[in-house]
């Protein structure tokens, strides 16, 4: 089963990526800075963990508030650094451990946390910044990772105490993975900042110290604060520090601090802790319960594979057919429709889709897409551009004519389509 090995806290300011994108290490201002990282950097270098999985939150770099979640899953194979206005920083992309990331977004799910499931999103400063230090990347990453994002701009947002339930959740689903993985839990943020308002450059150190105190020895006392007392302690934006909560969640009750370390340079407490769980989980003392937990994760769905001719879209499904589901996504652009009326193969290249999936789409094999991973709510559009109704495309499927699955409906003679067009393509 995989494996917590340890669990490291860390502010995200972009003040880190920017001193050591600026070779800032022996300055008089940074220096603490990289000093404080070094225990954490050997750490890790020692213990060669798998994956980590980072809690961190967006900056409305990739998030928007068109579409804001409290929880949104990283389930993609790749990520790479955000471009936050200035350019992209110059960081190798890194991968995504998708076997780890859809078992933990089906138990957390399962344990009724409604959550968001994202891909193909650059990461900004919240992730890449603490990543960048931890880990060496002149080519490429040691090891990969599962983002979390979680949304703490727009209120209202997640409490600490409900990130801490979360962290147990994260356990469970941790420990119940089958693979033998190492993992180590990186939660982002803080500590006291305040960057909006007249009271922007607000800092508290000494509150920066007692949070730390209690985040290790008294938990309880910060999942009872809410995000008004954060901010009154430490700042409107310091209430990210929720995020550390879920982190703490996930280990024992009682950690050993490894190594913590705090310096204020400029506008965000900096701190960077490691931790350990005082007490290693007994695996085998935990393989039922483990065993009962994929039960528990697999029960909604269980049977399913039973039900001839269907085929549920699943986080799987989504990360390996991703590339044809975007691709034919793109069809609610009227631009983009023109363009693949005009020149289809055009758009096949600059998709880079690959030969099965442009044969696919040129024979409008609507049961072979179906096998193949595309969702059906992008056939009916792709149908609706090509002419062809909802009731041919059913009809395909079952592998009949449109008369013959036409006479086991109510109306059959009804053809509809979610476009506005009524001129049927018979074929």
């Amino acid at each position: 089963m995989a494996n917590i090995i340890g669990a490291i806290a860390s502010s995200h300011t972009p003040t880190i990526g920017f001193a050591l994108d600026a070779n800032k290490q022996q300055d008089a201002a940074w220096a603490p800075i990289f000093k404080a990282y070094e225990p954490v950097q050997q750490w890790l270098a020692e213990k060669k963990p798998d994956v980590m999985l980072v809690i961190y939150n967006d900056h409305v770099t990739s998030f928007f508030f068109d579409h804001y979640s409290a929880f949104s899953l990283g389930i993609g194979d790749s990520y790479h650094a955000a471009d936050e206005g200035g350019g992209a920083r110059k960081l190798p992309p890194i991968a995504g451990h998708t076997g780890l990331a859809r078992h933990i977004g089906q138990s957390l799910m399962a344990d009724e946390f409604d959550m968001s499931f994202f891909q193909d999103k650059g990461l900004d400063h919240g992730c890449f910044s603490p990543l960048s230090i931890l880990w060496p990347h002149e080519q490429q990453w040691p090891g990969k990772i599962v983002p979390l994002q979680i949304g703490v701009l727009q209120f209202p947002v997640p409490s600490a105490r409900r990130c801490f339930k979360l962290g147990q959740g994260l356990r469970r689903a941790i420990e119940s993975y089958p693979e033998d993985l190492n993992v180590v839990l990186v939660a982002t943020g803080g500590l006291s900042h305040q960057v909006h308002g007249e009271r922007a450059g607000f800092n508290n150190t000494p509150w920066d110290h007692q949070f730390l105190d209690l985040f290790e020895n008294d938990p309880d006392t910060l999942l009872n604060m809410t995000h008004a007392d954060f901010a009154r302690l430490g700042g409107w934006e310091s209430a990210e520090v929720v995020m550390w909560m879920a982190m703490r969640g996930a280990m024992s009750a009682k950690l050993n601090c490894v190594h913590r370390e705090y310096y204020l340079p400029s506008m965000t407490g900096i701190a960077v802790a490691l931790y350990e769980n005082a007490a290693s989980t007994d695996t085998a003392l935990n393989a039922a319960a483990n065993e009962a937990h994929r039960a528990h994760i697999a029960h909604q769905t269980k049977g399913v594979e039973e039900l001839p001719g269907t085929y549920p879209f699943t986080l799987e499904t989504s990360v390996r057919a991703y590339r044809v589901n975007k691709y034919l996504h793109q069809l609610v652009d009227p631009a983009f429709r023109d363009q693949f009326r005009a020149a289809p193969e055009a758009t096949y290249d600059a998709a880079g889709l690959t030969p099965q999936e442009r044969d696919l789409i040129n024979r409008r094999d609507w049961h072979g897409m179906i096998q193949y991973g595309v969702i059906f709510f992008l056939l009916e559009k792709l149908g609706a551009v090509v002419g062809v109704s909802n009731l041919h495309i059913y009809a395909a499927m079952r592998g009949q004519s449109l008369e013959d699955f036409q006479q086991t409906r109510n109306a059959p003679g009804a053809l509809y389509s979610v476009g506005s067009s009524a001129a049927w393509d018979k074929k």
